[in-house]
């Protein structure tokens, strides 16, 4: 199977109403290309699941301006004011999950665990709700897996099987993100031959990814700059 695929394609690979799981912290480590080519689809109903909405006017933040979202649950949304705002007059559903909560629950997804018990955000709204047990004289509660229909992963570089290299902190969320999606799409700096990639230093094996773009973005002084997009 020859997993290397056009940019434009993606949109064929996301339906209205599917749970898309996206890496990335702020930009760094964001599929800003697979993102962005959702801006020229229609779909629509969107819920997406990531640590937060990009930026304002950057990133995710560009999928909810143009109306694609329903839903987002994710941990940092206070850079991002506009969809605080959105939430607040109802226009958009929001769950808030602990950020450590997060990544074990997407974690979990990807390794067929149903959940967990966390101490995290017991006694709080957080735990409004959810199932809770005293382990060993402590309260916990159950936090459910997180699946998505879809995963958008960035990697420094992948082989051509689709093996998956990262770069320092950029890798954040994007292993979980790359085991929990029925559908998983790498979007790359680089593409290189099987076998010229360091197997003690590929962190997803080929197996989670089914497709490959190469990113249309580089980073210059610190900032993401679009080959054919602006940010």
């Amino acid at each position: 199977m020859n997993k290397l695929i056009e940019a434009s394609e993606v949109r064929n690979l996301v339906k209205n109403r599917d749970t898309l799981l996206v890496g990335g912290f702020g930009l760094s480590g964001s599929p800003l290309t697979l993102i962005y080519d959702l801006l020229n689809s229609d779909v629509e109903d969107l819920t997406v699941v990531s640590n937060n909405l990009g930026e304002d006017g950057q990133g995710l933040h560009k999928l909810f301006e143009a109306g694609k979202l329903k839903k987002i649950i994710g941990s940092f949304f206070t850079t991002n004011k506009p969809v605080v705002h959105a939430w607040q007059q109802g226009e958009i559903e929001i769950k808030l999950v602990p950020q450590g909560t997060l990544a074990e629950a997407i974690r979990a997804g990807g390794a067929g665990i149903g959940g967990f018990y966390t101490k995290t955000a017991v006694g709080t709204e957080l735990a409004f709700g959810k199932e809770e047990r005293l382990i060993d004289g402590e309260r916990y509660i159950f936090e459910q897996a997180i699946k998505g229909d879809v995963s958008f992963v960035r990697a420094a570089k992948a082989d051509k099987l689709g093996n998956l290299v990262y770069h320092t902190t950029a890798r954040n969320f994007n292993p979980m993100v790359a085991t929990a999606g029925k559908i998983v799409i790498a979007e790359v700096d680089e593409i290189v031959e099987v076998g010229e990639l360091d197997a003690e230093h590929i962190v997803t094996p080929h197996a989670y990814v089914d497709y490959i773009v190469k990113t249309n973005f580089i980073k210059k002084g610190g900032e993401y700059v679009g080959t054919k997009y602006t940010i």
